[in-house]
């Protein structure tokens, strides 16, 4: 049975979406890992599932039509953003007392979107970018090759950039080097022991849909453009 491969990609773009709003929610709180002293935040644990939706949607449509859902998602985000903050900047209704909580947890949000959106905005483009890249010189081959070898330059990226935004003079230097290198290890390891999720989705999408593009005159160019 064939479905629809508009079908699938609109169902992408609003898990994509979905995924990149929650992870920043869940990046306002610090959390000790595994009683080690480490600082990590709590959007390291559904983030990395960005990447995969990104290296799938890559997989069946292409460079191009990947980078539109970065920028919705980007874009989603950002409306997000505006209208927590808006609503903290509201009256406090009489008898509600949670002003104070809402504005620490949320009013750190936005400094987190902004630091989020950039980051994911520059990781995810060349994610998908050294992805395709891989892919033709591949010949479609090696799937796990072009998943990782994308996400080692994308995820790096995003976490120095989203890190040192959202973060740099609200913790230790020591705490940042170690948010940063328990961060993108996590993102690494989650993605490969995710990888045969990766490919049995793959496989099941292009069975489904018929999509295998190939971005076989994908230049430097194509990054840049809108």
């Amino acid at each position: 049975m064939k479905v629809s491969k508009n079908t699938v990609y609109t169902a992408l773009v609003a898990l994509s979406v979905t995924v990149l709003i929650v992870s920043n929610l869940a990046s306002t709180k610090m959390f000790d890992f595994f009683g080690t002293g480490l600082v990590w935040d709590g959007g390291a644990i559904l983030f990395p599932l960005s990447y995969i939706l990104g290296d799938v949607i890559t997989e069946l449509y292409g460079f191009k039509k990947a980078k539109k859902v970065i920028f919705i998602t980007m874009l989603m985000t950002l409306l997000a953003a505006l209208t927590l903050f808006g609503v903290q900047l509201l009256p406090p209704g009489p008898g509600w007392e949670n002003q104070t909580a809402y504005e620490a947890v949320l009013g750190f949000f936005p400094r987190i979107v902004l630091g989020s959106v950039i980051a994911y905005l520059v990781g995810q483009v060349l994610n998908s970018y050294v992805f395709s890249k891989i892919k033709v010189a591949t010949k479609g081959k090696r799937l796990w090759v072009r998943a990782l070898g994308s996400s080692l330059v994308g995820n790096l990226v995003d976490t120095l950039i989203f890190i040192t935004i959202a973060f740099v003079g609200t913790i230790s230097s020591g705490q940042f080097i170690g948010l940063l290198a328990l961060a993108y290890a996590s993102k690494m390891v989650g993605e490969t022991v995710l990888l045969p999720v990766t490919y049995t989705v793959i496989r099941w999408l292009k069975k489904l849909t018929g999509q295998d593009h190939y971005d076989k005159k994908l230049g430097l160019k194509d990054v840049f453009r809108v």
